[in-house]
Formats: structure tokens, sequence, C-alpha cells
């Protein structure tokens, strides 16, 4: 019940109607969390003498398992986008549990006390834009992993057996760590950077030793080390996150004007595509047949047809100039095919693929831009 509740939770956000469109995150973030954690049953290993499962005769080696209650934890984090959905991040984080049961005992008895771990992560994430699945969206899913350390704090763990035996385990041990991430993130249209997540995370904390276990029995004190095993947690987790340097999202752009039937003396024609598109949309034809029937009115000794294409692929830095340097060409490609459909001799058409370069409209690096993305038939 209390795993389907918090995964109820986690899910909230996700659900949540869309007003605006995902903001992408370049340059550096804040972001804080908290919510509701699981601890899963951690097992002890006791040393010899310290009489800890309540026996006042026995020195041998004792193993117990402790039970965890509802906890809770805290994730303080500062990180950096860096505009193609990959992020990296330095994190802090605070985990909380109460200890409600030990078996595996000699004698029965009551155990409580709790347990506090904090320490350091860096994680590596990934947004995943939506908008590429044709999902116009204000939610960005994540995933994410991260390494770090540490420190296990047991203040103490008491429990009283009703021989009259009473041992307590403490003490403070770290160890290296380790975790994974999964999440999304609600962007506010109305402050831009301003984003609320909803996470679930998993923590792994490699097995700490020698802890301090002191045993009271009706033959004394005695005193010995406590060795645990691998510690799991499962958080829940809803947070806020704002990133600088995020400009408010511009108004969507306006379709491609429909140019009107173009005079005798016109000698340049634009079709538009899709992004990473290179096929002709029904409009697109539509133009291609004009420029093909304006080639028969025209003297014309040359058809020029050139391909370009926006700043933004589907890869980053020199790949994507390379990417969309072919991405050009191939719309010229389609734009030549279709004229010759239309009627137009091959060996009057040339073409070229320019890519990124000779804009219609300046933008900023890796914009999606659809005036950009077009192929110019010049007739010659």
């Amino acid at each position: 019940m209390r795993l389907r509740t918090a995964l109820l939770a986690t899910s909230l956000l996700t659900a949540t109607s869309a007003v605006a469109v995902a903001q992408p995150i370049t340059g550096p973030y804040v972001s804080l969390g908290a919510g509701y954690n699981l601890r899963q049953n951690q097992k002890a290993h006791y040393s010899p003498t310290t009489q800890a499962d309540g026996r006042s005769n026995y020195t041998g080696s004792t193993s117990s398992a402790f039970r965890f209650g509802d906890g809770f934890n805290g994730v303080g984090a500062a990180g950096w986008g860096f505009g193609n959905g990959l992020r990296a991040e330095l994190q802090g984080a605070y985990y909380y549990n109460n200890v409600n049961h030990r078996r595996y005992t000699y004698n029965p008895g009551t155990t409580d006390g709790h347990s506090e771990s904090y320490g350091a992560f860096v994680n590596v994430l990934y947004d995943i834009d939506l908008a590429q699945f044709g999902l116009a969206v204000p939610v960005t899913p994540y995933v994410g992993v991260g390494a770090g350390y540490m420190w296990n704090h047991l203040s103490p763990f008491t429990t009283v057996y009703n021989n009259g035996a009473v041992d307590r385990t403490g003490g403070t041990n770290g160890s290296f760590a380790y975790q994974g991430i999964v999440g999304a993130a609600y962007n506010i249209a109305a402050v831009p950077g301003l984003a609320l997540t909803a996470e679930y995370r998993f923590m792994g904390q490699l097995d700490q030793e020698s802890y301090q276990s002191t045993a009271f029995t009706r033959t004394g004190e005695h005193k010995g080390n406590a060795d645990f095993n691998d510690q799991f947690n499962h958080s829940f987790m809803l947070g806020v996150r704002y990133a600088f340097n995020t400009a408010p999202p511009p108004p969507p752009p306006p379709p491609p004007a429909v140019p009107a039937a173009p005079p005798a003396e016109a000698r340049t024609y634009l079709v538009f595509f899709d992004w990473d598109r290179s096929d002709l949309t029904g409009r697109a034809r539509e133009i291609v047949a004009q420029a093909a029937q304006a080639s028969t009115h025209v003297q014309t000794t040359r058809i020029e047809v050139n391909g370009y294409t926006d700043n933004s692929s589907i890869h980053g830095g020199a790949r994507g100039a390379r990417y969309n340097q072919g991405l050009s060409v191939r719309r010229a490609q389609s734009v030549k095919a279709e004229l010759i459909r239309d009627g137009v001799p091959a060996s009057a058409i040339d073409i070229h693929g320019y890519g990124e370069t000779h804009p219609l409209v300046a933008t900023g690096p890796n914009t999606r831009e659809p005036q950009n993305r077009r192929v110019e038939i010049i007739l010659h």
C-alpha cells in the first residue's frame, strides 16, 4: 500500500494537462526535492563476545535483520545543462528512517532507534524531448545515474529483551553509494526556467563495517562490532527546479506564407519542409508544380535547385553540421524528382545542398526555424 500510494504521487505531475511547451536546459540550474523514503530490511553480523541476541552466556557470532518504518529524504543539487538533453550535477542527499523491529534473536524483545544517511553524488541525467515524438506538452521525462559517498549514522539501535538484557548498536560509518533516477519535469509557462519535478530514486550503499555494539546482560557489559550489509532505499519525491539563462519561449512561428501565383517575371520559388524531413508536403508539391509550369512560359536555360536546413539537428556539434549538409541535398533531390514528374527535363536541373549556411532568418544555435528549412527553385 505504501509503495502504491507513493507511485501515484510520482505520476501526478506527468498527467497534468499541458498549457506550454517544454523548455530545454542550457546553462546552470539548481533544484530541491523531498519526499517519502522506503528502506529495505538490512542484515547485521555481530562479532564474538557481544552477546547481542539477548543471551547472557554466549560468546559466538550472531546475525540479525532490522526492519525500518516510514522515512523521508531530501536532496539539493546544482548542475549544468548542455543544450542537447544531457545534464550533469552535484547533489547533496539526506535520508532518515526509524527502525521498528529486529528478528533472528535468541530472546524476543522490542527495538527502536533511527538511522540517518547523508552525503553527496555526481549525477548524469538525460532529458527526453517529447517534441521529437510529435507531443507538444510542457512535460519533460528524464533518467539518470549517480555515484558518490554516503555516511550512515545509527542513533542507536536499542533492543530490550524480555529477559532484561539490552543491546545498543550505534556509530557512524561511510561507504561508496550509487543511485538511479527516473523523473518528469512540468514546466511553468508563467516563469521561464521554473519547473516542478516528480521523481523515483533508487539508492544503494555498499556494506558498512565496525559499528559499535554494547550488550548489557546479567553477566555484565560486553562490547563488540556490528557489520551491516548493503543498504537499499526507494524514494518518491516532489521538487522544484530553476534553470538560469532560459528566455521566454518564442511564440509559435506562423505557417509559411502561401505565395500568390507569381507574375511572369518571377523567377524564384520557395519550398518549405518539416523538421528533419526531406519529403514534400501537399503544399510543397503545389509550389513545385507552379515552378515547373512557369519554366515553360519563361525563356529558361537552366533551373537551379538549392537545399537548406536550420541549425538544429538530431546530432550535436560537427556531426550535426554534417548531417544537415546531407539533409539539404536530400531535400534538393526530392524537389528535382518532383520537377521531373511535372515534365521538366532532368538535364535542365542543377541541384546543390548548402546545409545550415545562408539562413533566411538569423537565429541562435540549435534553433528550429521553419523558414530556414527550405529549397529555392531559381529559374535562369
